[in-house]
Protein backbone atom coordinates (compact mmCIF):
# COMPACT_ATOMS: atom_id res chain seq x y z
CA UNK A 1 0.00 0.00 0.00
CA UNK A 2 0.94 3.67 -0.11
CA UNK A 3 1.98 4.90 2.86
CA UNK A 4 0.63 8.52 2.48
CA UNK A 5 -3.25 8.29 3.44
CA UNK A 6 -5.30 9.76 0.24
CA UNK A 7 -7.26 12.52 0.47
CA UNK A 8 -10.32 11.06 1.25
CA UNK A 9 -8.99 8.91 3.86
CA UNK A 10 -7.66 11.63 5.72
CA UNK A 11 -11.19 13.68 5.80
CA UNK A 12 -12.72 10.72 7.62
CA UNK A 13 -9.89 10.58 10.15
CA UNK A 14 -10.32 14.58 10.40
CA UNK A 15 -14.04 14.25 10.56
CA UNK A 16 -13.56 11.53 13.27
CA UNK A 17 -10.94 13.22 15.12
CA UNK A 18 -13.71 15.64 15.30
CA UNK A 19 -16.24 13.79 16.73
CA UNK A 20 -14.18 11.72 19.21
CA UNK A 21 -12.74 15.05 20.57
CA UNK A 22 -16.64 16.23 21.52
CA UNK A 23 -17.49 12.64 22.66
CA UNK A 24 -14.66 10.36 23.77
CA UNK A 25 -11.42 11.06 25.77
CA UNK A 26 -9.45 9.83 29.05
CA UNK A 27 -12.31 12.04 31.41
CA UNK A 28 -15.20 10.00 30.11
CA UNK A 29 -13.36 6.91 29.97
CA UNK A 30 -12.23 7.01 33.53
CA UNK A 31 -16.35 8.40 34.54
CA UNK A 32 -17.79 5.24 32.58
CA UNK A 33 -14.90 2.87 34.30
CA UNK A 34 -15.99 3.63 37.83
CA UNK A 35 -19.28 1.11 37.82
CA UNK A 36 -17.72 -0.96 34.67
CA UNK A 37 -20.25 1.81 32.00
CA UNK A 38 -20.37 1.75 28.58
CA UNK A 39 -20.63 4.53 26.09
CA UNK A 40 -23.98 4.46 24.54
CA UNK A 41 -24.27 7.66 23.50
CA UNK A 42 -20.60 7.76 21.32
CA UNK A 43 -22.13 4.54 19.59
CA UNK A 44 -25.20 6.77 18.65
CA UNK A 45 -22.95 9.86 17.76
CA UNK A 46 -21.00 7.08 15.56
CA UNK A 47 -24.13 5.97 13.61
CA UNK A 48 -25.89 9.14 13.20
CA UNK A 49 -22.48 10.25 11.61
CA UNK A 50 -22.86 7.58 8.85
CA UNK A 51 -19.75 5.31 10.59
CA UNK A 52 -21.81 2.47 11.73
CA UNK A 53 -21.26 0.78 8.48
CA UNK A 54 -18.37 1.99 7.23
CA UNK A 55 -16.56 -0.93 6.41
CA UNK A 56 -19.29 -1.65 3.73
CA UNK A 57 -19.25 1.97 2.77
CA UNK A 58 -15.95 3.17 2.28
CA UNK A 59 -13.25 -0.01 2.84
CA UNK A 60 -11.68 -2.21 5.54
CA UNK A 61 -8.94 0.12 5.76
CA UNK A 62 -11.51 3.37 6.57
CA UNK A 63 -12.90 1.00 9.28
CA UNK A 64 -9.57 0.20 10.71
CA UNK A 65 -8.45 3.88 11.00
CA UNK A 66 -11.41 4.41 12.91
CA UNK A 67 -11.25 1.32 15.56
CA UNK A 68 -7.35 3.33 15.59
CA UNK A 69 -8.85 6.27 16.36
CA UNK A 70 -11.64 5.02 18.82
CA UNK A 71 -8.90 3.43 20.87
CA UNK A 72 -6.77 6.66 20.64
CA UNK A 73 -9.37 8.39 22.33
CA UNK A 74 -9.88 6.06 25.37
CA UNK A 75 -13.50 4.83 23.56
CA UNK A 76 -15.49 2.79 25.75
CA UNK A 77 -17.46 1.08 22.77
CA UNK A 78 -17.23 -2.55 21.25
CA UNK A 79 -17.03 -0.58 17.80
CA UNK A 80 -14.13 -3.09 16.79
CA UNK A 81 -16.55 -5.62 16.76
CA UNK A 82 -19.06 -3.88 15.40
CA UNK A 83 -17.36 -2.39 12.35
CA UNK A 84 -15.05 -5.33 11.61
CA UNK A 85 -16.60 -8.56 12.39
CA UNK A 86 -19.62 -8.15 11.72
CA UNK A 87 -19.62 -7.18 8.84
CA UNK A 88 -17.47 -10.59 7.91
CA UNK A 89 -19.82 -12.60 8.98
CA UNK A 90 -22.76 -11.54 9.61
CA UNK A 91 -25.76 -9.51 7.12
CA UNK A 92 -26.86 -6.16 8.44
CA UNK A 93 -29.11 -5.61 11.28
CA UNK A 94 -27.48 -7.08 13.77
CA UNK A 95 -27.90 -5.46 17.29
CA UNK A 96 -24.95 -4.18 18.99
CA UNK A 97 -22.70 -3.90 21.70
CA UNK A 98 -21.45 -6.72 20.05
CA UNK A 99 -18.61 -9.39 22.29
CA UNK A 100 -16.59 -11.65 20.72
CA UNK A 101 -15.28 -15.39 22.64
CA UNK A 102 -14.03 -18.34 21.68
CA UNK A 103 -15.47 -21.38 22.37
CA UNK A 104 -14.40 -22.81 25.82
CA UNK A 105 -13.54 -19.38 26.81
CA UNK A 106 -14.25 -19.24 30.35
CA UNK A 107 -12.78 -16.10 31.90
CA UNK A 108 -14.79 -12.47 31.42
CA UNK A 109 -15.09 -11.26 27.99
CA UNK A 110 -14.59 -8.19 26.85
CA UNK A 111 -18.09 -5.75 26.51
CA UNK A 112 -20.20 -9.02 27.37
CA UNK A 113 -22.13 -7.62 30.20
CA UNK A 114 -23.75 -4.63 27.75
CA UNK A 115 -23.93 -6.49 24.78
CA UNK A 116 -26.88 -7.22 22.64
CA UNK A 117 -24.91 -9.97 20.31
CA UNK A 118 -22.26 -11.71 21.09
CA UNK A 119 -20.48 -13.81 18.51
CA UNK A 120 -18.67 -17.10 19.26
CA UNK A 121 -15.53 -18.51 17.46
CA UNK A 122 -15.77 -22.26 17.32
CA UNK A 123 -13.15 -23.55 15.02
CA UNK A 124 -13.97 -23.37 11.48
CA UNK A 125 -17.51 -22.17 12.29
CA UNK A 126 -18.98 -18.80 13.91
CA UNK A 127 -22.02 -18.79 15.71
CA UNK A 128 -24.08 -15.95 16.98
CA UNK A 129 -26.34 -15.53 20.14
CA UNK A 130 -28.69 -12.84 20.63
CA UNK A 131 -28.64 -11.84 24.43
CA UNK A 132 -31.05 -11.02 26.65
CA UNK A 133 -31.00 -7.80 29.12
CA UNK A 134 -28.56 -8.58 32.28
CA UNK A 135 -27.90 -12.22 31.18
CA UNK A 136 -24.29 -11.61 31.30
CA UNK A 137 -23.40 -10.56 34.74
CA UNK A 138 -21.08 -7.75 35.31
CA UNK A 139 -17.27 -8.77 36.47
CA UNK A 140 -14.98 -6.51 37.96
CA UNK A 141 -12.08 -5.07 35.65
CA UNK A 142 -8.93 -2.96 36.28
CA UNK A 143 -7.98 -2.79 32.75
CA UNK A 144 -10.03 -0.32 31.35
CA UNK A 145 -12.86 -2.55 29.78
CA UNK A 146 -16.42 -3.54 31.24
CA UNK A 147 -16.37 -7.23 31.22
CA UNK A 148 -19.22 -9.81 31.95
CA UNK A 149 -19.23 -13.33 32.19
CA UNK A 150 -20.94 -15.52 29.34
CA UNK A 151 -22.78 -18.49 30.79
CA UNK A 152 -22.44 -22.50 29.29
CA UNK A 153 -26.17 -22.16 28.92
CA UNK A 154 -25.90 -19.00 26.68
CA UNK A 155 -23.36 -20.41 24.56
CA UNK A 156 -24.93 -23.57 23.82
CA UNK A 157 -27.95 -21.48 22.15
CA UNK A 158 -25.46 -20.17 19.68
CA UNK A 159 -26.57 -20.49 16.23
CA UNK A 160 -23.80 -21.33 13.33
CA UNK A 161 -23.42 -18.73 10.51
CA UNK A 162 -22.32 -21.07 7.90
CA UNK A 163 -19.19 -23.04 7.47
CA UNK A 164 -15.84 -21.75 6.83
CA UNK A 165 -16.94 -18.13 8.97
CA UNK A 166 -14.80 -19.02 11.65
CA UNK A 167 -11.96 -18.09 9.93
CA UNK A 168 -13.47 -14.80 8.59
CA UNK A 169 -14.44 -13.91 12.28
CA UNK A 170 -10.67 -15.00 13.50
CA UNK A 171 -9.10 -12.31 11.05
CA UNK A 172 -11.52 -9.74 11.28
CA UNK A 173 -11.29 -9.97 15.45
CA UNK A 174 -7.35 -10.27 15.40
CA UNK A 175 -7.35 -7.16 12.74
CA UNK A 176 -9.52 -5.32 15.41
CA UNK A 177 -7.16 -6.31 18.08
CA UNK A 178 -4.02 -5.17 16.38
CA UNK A 179 -6.20 -1.53 15.64
CA UNK A 180 -6.99 -1.14 19.07
CA UNK A 181 -3.52 -1.71 20.61
CA UNK A 182 -2.21 0.71 18.18
CA UNK A 183 -4.45 3.41 19.27
CA UNK A 184 -4.01 2.46 22.77
CA UNK A 185 0.19 2.52 22.89
CA UNK A 186 -0.05 5.90 20.39
CA UNK A 187 -2.27 7.18 23.02
CA UNK A 188 0.01 6.06 25.97
CA UNK A 189 2.94 7.23 24.19
CA UNK A 190 1.86 10.71 23.48
CA UNK A 191 0.78 10.94 27.37
CA UNK A 192 4.43 9.93 28.41
CA UNK A 193 5.74 12.32 26.07
CA UNK A 194 3.52 15.29 27.47
CA UNK A 195 4.51 14.50 30.91
CA UNK A 196 8.33 14.13 30.33
CA UNK A 197 8.02 17.56 28.64
CA UNK A 198 7.38 19.05 32.09
CA UNK A 199 8.83 17.21 34.67
CA UNK A 200 12.06 18.80 35.88
CA UNK A 201 15.28 17.16 37.08
CA UNK A 202 18.44 18.67 37.36
CA UNK A 203 17.29 22.63 35.96
CA UNK A 204 15.99 20.64 32.79
CA UNK A 205 13.12 18.68 31.69
CA UNK A 206 13.29 15.19 31.71
CA UNK A 207 12.55 14.97 27.52
CA UNK A 208 15.80 16.33 27.02
CA UNK A 209 18.22 13.90 28.53
CA UNK A 210 19.11 11.70 25.80
CA UNK A 211 18.65 8.20 27.21
CA UNK A 212 15.13 9.00 27.63
CA UNK A 213 14.82 10.39 24.18
CA UNK A 214 16.55 6.73 22.81
CA UNK A 215 13.85 4.73 24.96
CA UNK A 216 11.76 6.77 23.76
CA UNK A 217 12.07 6.43 19.64
CA UNK A 218 12.33 2.72 20.67
CA UNK A 219 8.59 3.24 21.79
CA UNK A 220 7.48 5.47 18.54
CA UNK A 221 9.33 2.85 16.14
CA UNK A 222 7.53 -0.20 17.45
CA UNK A 223 4.35 2.17 17.55
CA UNK A 224 4.34 2.75 13.81
CA UNK A 225 5.78 -0.28 12.29
CA UNK A 226 2.70 -1.62 14.67
CA UNK A 227 0.40 0.83 12.45
CA UNK A 228 1.63 0.04 9.46
CA UNK A 229 1.57 -3.36 9.66
CA UNK A 230 -2.39 -2.75 10.59
CA UNK A 231 -3.33 -0.72 8.27
CA UNK A 232 -1.33 -2.84 5.48
CA UNK A 233 -3.60 -5.59 6.77
CA UNK A 234 -6.78 -3.82 6.58
CA UNK A 235 -5.53 -2.67 3.10
CA UNK A 236 -4.74 -6.09 1.70
CA UNK A 237 -8.51 -6.37 2.78
CA UNK A 238 -8.15 -10.61 2.58
CA UNK A 239 -5.37 -12.83 3.74
CA UNK A 240 -4.99 -14.42 6.90
CA UNK A 241 -1.24 -14.28 6.80
CA UNK A 242 -1.25 -10.50 7.09
CA UNK A 243 -3.69 -9.88 9.67
CA UNK A 244 -2.00 -12.49 11.87
CA UNK A 245 1.75 -10.68 11.42
CA UNK A 246 0.16 -7.59 12.38
CA UNK A 247 -1.39 -8.75 15.55
CA UNK A 248 1.89 -10.93 16.53
CA UNK A 249 3.86 -7.56 16.41
CA UNK A 250 1.54 -5.03 17.76
CA UNK A 251 0.37 -6.85 20.64
CA UNK A 252 4.10 -7.67 21.56
CA UNK A 253 5.17 -4.24 20.98
CA UNK A 254 2.37 -3.12 23.53
CA UNK A 255 4.36 -5.10 26.51
CA UNK A 256 7.46 -3.02 25.31
CA UNK A 257 5.52 -0.01 25.79
CA UNK A 258 3.56 -0.71 28.90
CA UNK A 259 6.65 -1.00 30.79
CA UNK A 260 8.52 1.88 29.04
CA UNK A 261 5.55 4.19 29.48
CA UNK A 262 5.20 3.28 32.99
CA UNK A 263 9.01 3.77 33.94
CA UNK A 264 9.14 6.52 32.48
CA UNK A 265 6.25 8.14 34.17
CA UNK A 266 7.63 7.10 37.48
CA UNK A 267 5.08 4.34 38.25
CA UNK A 268 6.27 0.59 39.23
CA UNK A 269 2.87 -0.54 38.60
CA UNK A 270 0.21 1.63 37.57
CA UNK A 271 -1.84 3.94 39.48
CA UNK A 272 -5.03 5.50 38.50
CA UNK A 273 -4.01 9.24 39.54
CA UNK A 274 -2.92 9.69 36.21
CA UNK A 275 -4.84 8.87 32.85
CA UNK A 276 -1.97 6.44 31.35
CA UNK A 277 -3.47 4.28 32.46
CA UNK A 278 -6.17 4.68 30.44
CA UNK A 279 -4.70 3.40 27.47
CA UNK A 280 -1.91 1.15 29.02
CA UNK A 281 -4.00 -1.29 31.28
CA UNK A 282 -6.47 -1.56 27.88
CA UNK A 283 -2.91 -3.30 26.60
CA UNK A 284 -2.85 -5.68 29.35
CA UNK A 285 -6.24 -6.91 28.31
CA UNK A 286 -5.70 -6.93 24.51
CA UNK A 287 -2.41 -8.75 24.98
CA UNK A 288 -5.14 -12.11 26.55
CA UNK A 289 -7.00 -12.74 23.63
CA UNK A 290 -7.34 -14.98 20.66
CA UNK A 291 -3.87 -16.92 21.97
CA UNK A 292 -2.16 -13.39 22.85
CA UNK A 293 1.29 -13.08 21.01
CA UNK A 294 2.35 -16.78 20.62
CA UNK A 295 -1.65 -17.47 19.25
CA UNK A 296 -0.80 -14.95 16.66
CA UNK A 297 2.18 -16.12 15.91
CA UNK A 298 1.12 -19.42 15.24
CA UNK A 299 -1.39 -18.22 13.17
CA UNK A 300 1.32 -16.36 10.97
CA UNK A 301 2.73 -19.95 11.01
CA UNK A 302 -0.72 -21.43 9.48
CA UNK A 303 -1.17 -18.84 6.79
CA UNK A 304 2.12 -19.06 5.43
CA UNK A 305 3.14 -23.07 5.28
CA UNK A 306 -0.47 -24.59 6.76
CA UNK A 307 -1.09 -26.95 3.78
CA UNK A 308 2.77 -27.87 3.79
CA UNK A 309 3.14 -28.61 7.35
CA UNK A 310 -0.44 -31.04 7.08
CA UNK A 311 1.55 -32.67 4.26
CA UNK A 312 4.36 -33.78 6.61
CA UNK A 313 1.91 -35.21 8.92
CA UNK A 314 0.91 -37.33 6.71
CA UNK A 315 3.99 -38.81 5.71
CA UNK A 316 5.77 -35.72 3.15
CA UNK A 317 8.94 -33.97 4.16
CA UNK A 318 10.35 -30.43 3.48
CA UNK A 319 13.63 -30.09 1.97
CA UNK A 320 16.67 -30.01 4.74
CA UNK A 321 17.27 -26.04 4.75
CA UNK A 322 13.73 -24.89 3.57
CA UNK A 323 10.50 -23.59 5.35
CA UNK A 324 7.77 -25.80 5.09
CA UNK A 325 6.40 -25.24 1.35
CA UNK A 326 9.79 -24.86 -0.10
CA UNK A 327 10.66 -21.07 1.36
CA UNK A 328 13.70 -20.18 2.15
CA UNK A 329 13.46 -19.47 6.10
CA UNK A 330 12.81 -15.28 6.84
Amino acid sequence: MDFDLNDEQRAVVEAIEALLERHAGAARAIELGRDGGYDTALDAALEAAGYGEIATDLGLLEAVLLVEALARHGAVSGSAARLLAVPAVCDAGVPGPVALMRAGHSGPVRYASHANTLLILDGDQARRVTLRPGECPAVPSNFGFPMGRVSAECVGRGEPLGQGRGARLEDAWRLGLAAETVGCMDAALAETVAYLKQRRQFGQTIASFQAVQHRLAECAIQVEASRWLTREAGFVASGSEAVASAAAFALDAAGHVFAETHQLSGAIGFTREHDLHVWSMRLHALRQELGGVGGHRRAVVEARWGEALEGEARGGEALEGEAPGGDRPR
